[in-house]
């Protein structure tokens, strides 16, 4: 029969796990254990109320069949992870004695550190922590329970922890040492990305709606790390994610050309070059936001035809990567494609739609004088001077998007703007594409890297002009705001732009979240660089800083270390065993070791019998002063006032009663 307490640890820690998987974890096999857990509570109640072995096969069998039916597998990261939680759960459901919950628990502790798998984030490191923490004081209760007093929950809980805590607190040190010293080896392998793992942010296609709904959440998109007094100034801020260069009427998406890899020997370094580090906050994303003009530093990625940078190899590793802003460089590229090619790909229009928009910018292109950069400057200038709104809820449009936008609505998002401007140049054959990605940004915390989020997400427009592609931005004319100051700063100055309906709610909604993710997603970024990415190379340059220049002198450091903290243990215990002894116990340790083996107080002998004993040894005339010693300790253990003198005589009756035994040994040999 397992102990109501030890139940209730085993509830604790399933809970965790469940918690800390949740989000990874299929919804049915969440739900299953969210079951189990619930089984285990009321078995906690009653014990014959506890499950029967075939439906613990039944719920085991349907989770291995959820996890089969989402990951068509049961092999992988999440699938294994999956199993091994299913059979953790199962294994509490059957768990009846003391060898049981040994195993559980030992299991529980595997498991939850296989969480990491998923993500290696603070908020994750917490929960394993919690979880390690509420098997620990379940394995403490295992050896304690038989032999302890009757608590409440609440109160023995709190003194589990507290003595589980301590132990945590003890090892600390030697955690930290291993961590700094014990030699990194670089990564043999890397985890792979699941092939059906969705991501949150930019996609690889845009709708008009698609980038609005990105902008109304405040979480971080990624960082951007390196001397903050080289960034450039916020309109040149323009993070490039890829180019959509298809249109079908109602979405954007990218041809087969922008996916040609670029060499990297044109590329030519210039005085306003920067160089920076690009961190995501999430590592499933397909491609790296770099500045315009940038190019990667690193072998594992390329840049392609369209200005994206992606892996080479998709692997889950959240590391910065090095990149490169060029400036104003000219980049020499080779050229992949001929004019002709990019011309076709980038004036294809989608036929019998919006009729309105395709005449007015053949009547503005004749008015024009068919010169592209007046046209250019007289349709933005249209856009400035015909009441165009820039708002998050610009509402829906239906099949004859461009013109219900152009000359009804007026209202829109970057994405309503980019798209309907670059149309507007296709209908008179200047090639015009769409670029998506993220404008702005705002300074982190520490002032050393710079935070883009998800609000930033953006969309502008570029135009094939004399045989180069110039970036044009028509949310500039609309929202000069928007760019000049960032989207964090244009929502705080003008709230409409979240709508008109419940327009302070959204605010003060979207002012407490930012304010939560900014500092959130800084402890996220300490940890991820602090801790998670202290790898070799880190190691050796924190430890290069020491004086430390080899695997050798570090480990040794570290053994010494090691020990010192052993013999500070030592002495601390020594001290603190010392302090908690009284005086009058002290002097009688002395006391006693000097008299011979058989004549030692023994553990369980109380100090009056231990004296009468001593006085049986010793002649008629002298068994008096052991009797007195004897009363003296027992009057000077019940007084409230104690003195050094006081003790310096019980010493002296002490050296007295040795001196006696001595004489008597003497007179006997």
């Amino acid at each position: 029969m397992i102990h109501a307490q030890i139940r209730t640890s085993i509830l604790m820690t399933l809970s965790l796990i469940l918690l800390a998987q949740v989000v990874f974890n299929p919804l049915l096999l969440s739900l299953i254990f969210a079951l189990m857990i619930l089984f285990l509570f009321y078995s906690l109640k009653d014990q014959s109320k506890a499950l029967s072995r075939i439906w613990t096969f039944i719920l085991t069998f349907i989770a291995l069949a959820a996890i089969y039916f989402n990951y068509q597998t049961f092999i992988g990261i999440e699938a294994g992870v999956a199993i091994l939680s299913t059979f953790l759960f199962a294994k509490a459901l059957e768990s009846k004695n003391k060898r049981d919950v040994i195993i559980l628990f030992n299991f529980a502790m595997f498991v939850s550190a296989s969480s990491f798998l998923f993500s290696q984030s603070i908020w994750m490191a917490l929960m394993v922590v919690l979880c390690l923490l509420s098997c620990l004081i379940g394995l403490y209760r295992l050896q304690t329970h038989e032999f302890r007093q009757l608590q409440n929950s609440s109160g023995a809980l709190q003194s589990d922890a507290k003595h589980v805590g301590k132990f945590l607190i003890l090892a600390l040190p030697f955690f930290i040492l291993l961590f700094v010293f014990f030699p990194r080896l670089p990564p043999l392998w890397a985890i792979p990305i699941p092939v059906q793992k969705s991501v949150t942010g930019m996609s690889d296609s845009m709708s008009p709606g698609d980038i609005a709904e990105l902008s109304q959440s405040t979480s971080l998109a990624f960082r951007i790390i390196g001397d903050m007094n080289q960034l450039p100034g916020r309109n040149e801020l323009y993070w490039r994610a890829m180019v959509l260069d298809q249109y079908d009427g109602k979405t954007w998406t990218s041809s087969f050309v922008n996916e040609k890899p670029v060499s990297m020997q044109g590329f030519q370094n210039s005085k306003d070059s920067f160089d920076y580090q690009y961190l995501a906050a999430d590592p499933h994303v397909m491609w790296v936001m770099g500045l315009e003009q940038s190019r990667p530093l690193q072998r594992n990625y390329e840049l392609k035809h369209d200005g994206r940078i992606t892996p080479v190899r998709q692997i889950l590793q959240n590391q910065p990567i090095a990149l490169q802003w060029l400036g104003n460089a000219q980049v020499q590229e080779e050229a992949l494609y001929t004019t002709s090619v990019l011309e076709q790909i980038n004036t294809k229009i989608p036929g019998r739609l919006d009729e309105q928009s395709r005449q007015f910018a053949v009547d503005m292109f004749r008015q024009s004088g068919q010169q592209p950069e007046r046209y250019i400057n007289n349709i933005l200038q249209w856009y400035k001077k015909h009441d165009f709104a820039y708002t998050l809820n610009p509402g829906l449009l239906g099949e004859n998007r461009i013109d219900e936008f152009l000359f009804q609505s007026r209202r829109g998002f970057c994405e309503h703007y980019a798209s309907s401007f670059a149309l507007l140049m296709r209908y008179v054959g200047i090639p015009a594409r769409v670029v998506v990605g993220y404008q702005g940004g705002q300074l982190a915390p520490d002032r050393v890297s710079w935070e883009v989020r998800q609000l930033d997400a953006h969309a502008w427009t570029e135009v094939l002009l004399h045989g180069k592609w110039q970036r044009i931005d028509p949310t500039a004319i609309i929202a000069p705001h928007r760019i000049d100051g960032g989207m964090q700063d244009y929502i705080e100055s003008d709230r409409s732009i979240l709508g008109n309906k419940e327009q302070k709610w959204k605010y003060r909604q979207f002012a407490v979240m930012k304010n939560m993710r900014i500092w959130s997603d800084y402890a996220s970024y300490q940890w991820q660089s602090k801790v998670v990415g202290y790898d070799a190379e880190k190691q050796q340059g924190w430890l290069s800083r020491l004086g430390i220049q080899n695997a050798y002198t570090s480990s040794i450091i570290m053994l010494f270390s090691i020990l010192l903290v052993v013999l500070i243990y030592f002495i601390w215990i020594v001290y603190r065993n010392s302090r908690s002894v009284s005086a009058y116990e002290r002097a009688i340790q002395q006391f006693s070791k000097k008299l011979e083996p058989g004549l030692h107080k023994q553990p369980a002998e109380t100090f009056y019998s231990w004296m009468h004993r001593l006085a049986e040894t010793a002649g008629q005339e002298q068994q008096q002063i052991f009797t007195q010693t004897a009363q003296y300790y027992q009057q000077q253990q019940y007084s409230f006032m104690q003195n050094p003198e006081q003790i310096k005589q019980f010493r002296e009756m002490l050296k007295t009663c040795a001196d006696t035994l001595k004489k008597n040994r003497k007179h006997l040999s």
